[in-house]
């Protein structure tokens, strides 16, 4: 169907060459749009005084509109850069209504409250456009993500910049061993404390953190660390707004969105897009292309997957695992459809892209090619591991914590179906819950962090623990490893955005980077911790190595022993046994080390392992290994072996 109309899916996904504002080279402009249920449209704004009829659009075959306007006498564009300008859509019952083009590629907030809230479209063809400089990455073998926020990576009181962010955020995350940024809440989006995922303007770079050239820049300072950047991508529904979004556009509750009740997320209260329809097709994969050809992203991580898969948008479904729940009359045979053809049409042009998926369900074949039937993703977001976490802090005391289920949680995943793990959510930053940092400590926070107060048992077993469940996440969880900013040290407090309910206070909406710098707090240990073990995943490659293969799992004694990538991890959960010979097999004779432990002062431990000492191999089977080791394995420790000889 595309290359009957498009020729090819190359030019069909790279339709915003021809929809939405242009300024040409002779500075002539041309618009074109797509409002099958206008009856006349027009362009207004401040070139024309704002006559709302005065600039109509010629109406063309299957709802298309499009407009041409000549030079200036002059030779000048007759709508100059920065020129705000609108859209009026002429309705069948005659009434006007301002709209902002679906296209639109710079849109910006009202400069104060008595201008309203909506979001004004902008023309953007500045006279000195940002040319990148350096060449884009190889993407990793081992993806270590940096989950960021430009708006909240600042400690001022203020929305941060994409020019702060590139200065300021990239060296520390490049410092701390990651080689990937996903980037939140660029899509412009009218309700900043939405998170980025209520879009208003897919086109539109969120102009809250500086200009499109400043995103093109910060891309491009990225890509000279060696970063691959991601972009958080909302394919999966849209904001309600219609004065500055894309409800409603053509006056009909349909042109984008299914009609009635299947255009309506039951949960979020937004819209959700006809996925079989040819102009939201090319709407919505022009998008992808656009943001890799004018910004220079290498890949995306698409949200909400779970609600483009099924009709009941995942409401209410468990999803135990029953093939049942993934091949049924439920299921959107269209939104799967679409997220094939995503997935064929990025991988077949860039070869080099990642895309990851958002699926909480699990449904089979999503992280397999799509020339094998799969939907296409290389990576789908572990889900349930956070929730884990999560669940054993809040409910389960620590002397009943089963290793069996949380080996259970971290391996129980699709074979041949990679996946991203992490500890936690960004959604478990927001005010009302707590990260795992702060279920472990936020009772002594705030007054026990210090390095010269008196040790604390809450602030100790906090440490130990939060280094423990990252480490075992990173290493046994996935195949690829994924952190929200802040939460890498540890960081305190809930995320709270600017809102009437807080005065509009930014002080819970930043990232304290003092804390870490401070080399009196203890912040700086799980820093620490974190950086260490991405630096070894660097050096070993476990996670593009095979799963890990768990040896040992005792629940009476809290410990945990897997291989993988030629390493051996042993993991103490216990909280007051420390075992002094405790036997670990291996596969292979010969001395093993101790490359990384948690213990160690550096990450605020004991100091009760000495990592020079060598553990000599017997010839006795053990765990179904044909060796064994005897090591010390002190209480809420993490230790990781490597064979020296």
């Amino acid at each position: 169907m595309i290359e009957n109309g498009d020729k090819t899916i190359d030019d069909f996904s790279k339709s915003y060459r021809d929809f939405g504002i242009h300024i040409k080279e002779d500075n002539s402009v041309v618009a074109m749009e797509w409002a099958p249920g206008a009856q006349e449209l027009f362009l207004t704004g401040d070139f024309n005084s704002w006559n709302k009829m005065q600039t109509p659009y010629k109406k063309l075959e299957f709802g298309k509109w499009e407009l041409r306007l000549a030079p200036n006498a002059d030779g000048s564009c007759p709508i100059p850069h920065l020129s705000e300008v609108k859209i009026i859509v002429k309705t069948n019952n005659g009434e006007l209504l301002e709209r902002l083009s679906p296209w639109a590629t710079y849109v910006t907030q009202a400069i104060n409250r008595c201008e309203g809230t909506t979001y004004k479209q902008r023309i953007w063809h500045p006279e000195q456009v940002y040319k990148p400089v350096h060449p884009k990455p190889k993407k990793p073998e081992s993806l270590r993500i940096y989950e960021c926020h430009v708006g909240i990576a600042t400690q001022e009181l203020h929305v941060g910049t994409y020019l702060e962010f590139a200065k300021n955020i990239i060296p520390r995350i490049v410092k701390q061993g990651y080689n990937a940024i996903q980037l939140m809440a660029i899509m412009e989006h009218a309700y900043y404390a939405s998170f980025g995922y209520q879009v208003t303007s897919f086109y539109a770079a969120s102009s809250r953190y500086g200009t499109p050239e400043e995103l093109k820049e910060l891309i491009d300072v990225a890509h000279k660390h060696g970063l691959f950047v991601l972009l958080d991508t909302i394919h999966s529904h849209a904001s309600k707004n219609t004065l500055d979004g894309l409800n409603m556009f053509d006056g009909t509750d349909s042109c984008f969105f299914h009609s009635g009740s299947r255009g309506e997320h039951p949960l979020w209260d937004s819209r959700l897009f006809n996925y079989g329809e040819y102009e939201v097709l090319r709407f919505l994969l022009s998008n992808l292309r656009w943001f890799i050809e004018e910004y220079g992203f290498d890949g995306f991580r698409f949200d909400g997957v779970t609600s483009m898969l099924y009709h009941s948008r995942g409401v209410g479904q468990g999803f135990s695992g029953h093939y049942d729940e993934y091949y049924g009359l439920n299921v959107d045979v269209e939104g799967i459809v679409y997220l094939m053809l995503v997935n064929d049409m990025l991988h077949n042009l860039y070869p080099e892209m990642v895309t990851i998926a958002e699926d909480v369900s699990g449904m089979p074949g999503v992280c397999r090619p799509v020339v094998e039937g799969g939907i296409g993703f290389d990576y789908r977001l572990g889900m349930a591991i956070p929730d884990k976490w999560i669940k054993l802090l809040k409910e389960i005391k620590d002397e009943d914590w089963s290793v069996g289920d949380i080996c259970w949680s971290l391996t129980n995943r699709r074979w041949m179906e990679k996946t991203v793990a992490y500890c936690e959510s960004h959604d478990q930053a927001l005010v009302g819950d707590k990260t795992i940092a702060f279920w472990l400590m936020d009772k002594e926070m705030y007054t026990h962090m210090s390095t010269l107060s008196p040790p604390s048992p809450i602030i100790s077993r906090g440490i130990a623990l939060h280094n423990m469940i990252m480490l075992i996440t990173h290493s046994l969880g996935g195949e690829a490893y994924l952190n929200f900013m802040g939460n890498e040290f540890g960081h305190p407090e809930w995320l709270d955005f600017p809102r009437v309910g807080n005065n509009d206070s930014y002080h819970y909406a930043r990232r304290q980077w003092n804390l870490v710098d401070d080399e009196l707090l203890k912040y700086k240990f799980m820093n620490n911790w974190d950086r260490a073990v991405n630096f070894l995943e660097e050096k070993y490659g476990w996670l593009h190595s095979n799963p890990g293969y768990i040896s040992w799992k005792h629940d009476t004694d809290k410990v945990i022993v897997f291989d993988r990538a030629g390493l051996v991890f042993a993991f103490n959960f216990h909280p007051a046994k420390s075992f002094p010979d405790y036997p670990i097999g291996v596969n292979e004779p010969g001395s093993y080390k101790v490359i990384l432990n948690s213990d160690h002062k550096e990450f605020g431990g004991e100091a009760r392992i000495d990592n020079s000492v060598e553990h000599l191999s017997m010839p006795e089977s053990f765990a179904e290994k044909p060796h064994r080791i005897l090591a010390y394995i002190p209480c809420r420790t993490a230790i990781i072996f490597v064979k020296v000889s």
